[in-house]
């Protein structure tokens, strides 16, 4: 079995590729994964880094009103109400804030290895149709830098389609364009409706993919010396062609660049969908080469259909929590927060009364969602002053242990099958 690759890790930084073929050393010192498909040999523990580039209001009010946005539902609206000028440097001073450096080192020190960076396609600002889409500008290098930190501290990073071309979803503020009620906003908005699932849309994605796969391994840019991981579109829904066109033709794209690279296929990057349980088809069903792929779940009790309703109920569920599906699987996206019909509850509110039971549940959340190749809280910080959805304010307010190894002091088997 192979070593985990950790890019701080044989002296990275001092290695500077600027060769049209990725470079060996790089490789082999920086990308050995154990057989299991390019699964790091590591338990994957990590965070979301959520309203980073995709600012998404609830989750982040106080500081979608610093940016001047006001009562914009999404990206898209605050920066044609803003206008391009005022909204990039908006946004840039939300960029050098929101994740600092500092940041990722208090990551590591909590026993963090990984994090997934959620980003639209927007990104590459070549791909905006600048005469009817309307989004920051300047992203790119601040994706760089969060990742060169990330890099030189070791850790495993996810790069996340999470806002795809058109929107996957709509009316979500999660893909940077969500449905407006005001009629000329309606009428111009291409998240009125789920736009993604088209031919031209797709031809978008697959440039964005690419792109960044280029970006991984042109040899001129080593802070992406890290990203283990693309995941090819977040949270999409139900659509034929998803299946039969854009999965296997957007990892068509990812292997495309890497051939042109030379990049052996021990060492190509994991390519990641949402998998069957998800409930928008099983992502197997047209591919032909299931090597290096890698599956996603976000495992929301909050959005249950039959939510636990006690304490104990929740632990129970969570103990008990078999996942399964397409492998191997990570948990993507979870949470502390109980479902909305009894989060209000006197045993299941954020009080300091019941922080006792939230260390609980997320033991038992970990301790699950290790079973599989592990999991990505959502999210690392928020500004909803509610620990339930905030990782660094659990720890600094005693909810998560600041050694999460501590997640397998609590005996599940009491609540288990």
């Amino acid at each position: 079995m192979a070593n985990a690759w950790l890019p701080k890790d044989n002296g990275y930084f001092s290695q500077h590729s600027s060769s049209t073929t990725y470079n060996d050393t790089i490789i082999n010192n920086h990308r050995s994964f154990k057989n299991r498909r390019n699964i790091p040999n590591f338990e994957i523990r990590g965070v979301n880094l959520g309203s980073m580039f995709i600012v998404e209001t609830w989750m982040a009010s106080t500081e979608w009103a610093n940016m001047g946005c006001g009562s914009a539902l999404s990206e898209f609206d605050c920066v044609a109400a803003l206008g391009q000028t005022q909204a990039n440097s908006a946004w840039r001073t939300h960029w050098s804030t929101w994740i600092t450096e500092a940041d990722i080192q208090e990551m590591t020190s909590y026993g963090l290895n990984t994090i997934r960076i959620p980003v639209g396609y927007r990104i590459f600002e070549q791909l905006v149709y600048t005469d009817s889409e309307h989004f920051p500008q300047g992203g790119l290098a601040y994706l760089e830098q969060v990742c060169g930190w990330a890099t030189h501290a070791g850790m495993y990073i996810i790069i996340d389609l999470h806002g795809a071309p058109g929107a996957q979803v709509a009316q979500q503020p999660f893909t940077g364009q969500c449905a407006s009620p005001s009629p000329w906003l309606l009428l111009h908005y291409h998240a009125s409706t789920a736009g993604f699932y088209a031919d031209y849309q797709y031809q978008r994605a697959y440039w964005f993919l690419g792109n960044m796969t280029e970006l991984i391994f042109n040899g001129q840019h080593p802070a992406y010396a890290g990203v283990g991981m693309l995941e090819i579109v977040n949270e999409p829904l139900p659509n034929e062609s998803l299946i039969s066109e854009y999965y296997p033709n957007a990892l068509a794209a990812i292997r495309a660049v890497e051939a042109r690279y030379n990049v052996p296929a021990a060492k190509q990057l994991n390519i990641q969908m949402m998998d069957a349980r998800w409930g928008a088809g099983n992502p197997d069903t047209a591919l032909h080469d299931l090597t290096l792929t890698a599956y996603d779940d976000h495992r929301y009790l909050k959005y249950s259909s039959a939510p636990p309703t006690t304490q104990a109920d929740y632990l129970q569920t969570s103990c008990s929590d078999q996942l399964g599906g397409n492998w191997p699987l990570l948990v993507g996206e979870w949470s502390l927060s109980p479902a909305t019909v009894n989060q209000d509850d006197p045993d299941l509110t954020n009080s300091a009364a019941n922080m006792a039971f939230y260390t609980h549940w997320w033991s038992a959340q970990v301790q699950a969602y290790e079973m599989q190749d592990g999991w990505v809280f959502w999210s690392w910080k928020t500004d909803l002053g509610d620990y339930r959805w905030d990782y660094r304010l659990a720890v600094r307010s005693g909810v998560i242990p600041s050694n999460v190894q501590d997640a397998y002091a609590f005996e599940c088997k009491a609540y288990g099958p």
